[in-house]
C-alpha cells in the first residue's frame, strides 16, 4: 500500500499503527493524518527509535 492508498484510508491504518504503536495518542495521530514524516517523526521521538528503524517498520506493517 502506498502512502497515498494510507492517507485515503487513515482510519483504518490508525487501528493498524495503534496495534503496533500503543503509546501514539489519539491526537498525535490526528495531527500526523498519513503524513508520513510527520509520523515517522513521532514514532522515533516517542519510542526512541532511529528514523530508518521506524522507516522500516512502516513498510513492513502496510507492505
Amino acid at each position: 500500500m502506498n502512502w497515498d492508498e494510507i492517507k485515503g484510508n487513515w482510519t483504518q491504518a490508525k487501528g493498524q499503527l495503534r496495534e503496533k504503536y500503543g503509546e501514539l495518542t489519539d491526537d498525535e495521530m490526528e495531527q500526523a493524518k498519513g503524513e508520513r514524516d510527520q509520523l515517522i517523526g513521532m514514532i522515533s521521538e516517542k519510542y526512541g527509535k532511529a528514523k530508518f528503524e521506524v522507516e522500516k517498520e512502516l513498510d513492513e506493517l502496510f507492505g
